[in-house]
């Protein structure tokens, strides 16, 4: 995590913490990472100091929503749907 952050150009920990976990995020597959929600879910979940599987139901379900919309700005911007489902399926990388 610490190498990824960098690499988004997220020096610190509490650079990460003023950004929040959508920024931060957001940044990371800006910068290459693959998205996977458990990915966003941990980091949401450590900054709010919780265990990370502390979160259920709809809580988690209005994390999902708010991971989707972050993956599709950041990720998926520009790719086709066929693309998008190739990339879903592991076949295709990241442009």
């Amino acid at each position: 995590m610490d190498a990824a952050c960098a690499k988004a150009g997220i020096p610190d920990a509490e650079t990460l913490r003023v950004l929040g976990a959508d920024e931060t995020y957001r940044r990371l597959l800006r910068s290459g990472v693959r998205p996977h929600f458990i990915g966003y879910y941990v980091l949401v979940m450590g900054l709010q100091g919780r265990p990370w599987n502390d979160c259920k139901g709809d809580e988690k379900k209005a994390l999902r929503a708010r991971f989707d919309a972050i993956k599709a700005e950041a990720f998926d911007s520009g790719r086709s749907a066929f693309e998008k489902a190739l990339d879903e399926i592991g076949v295709i990388e990241r442009p």
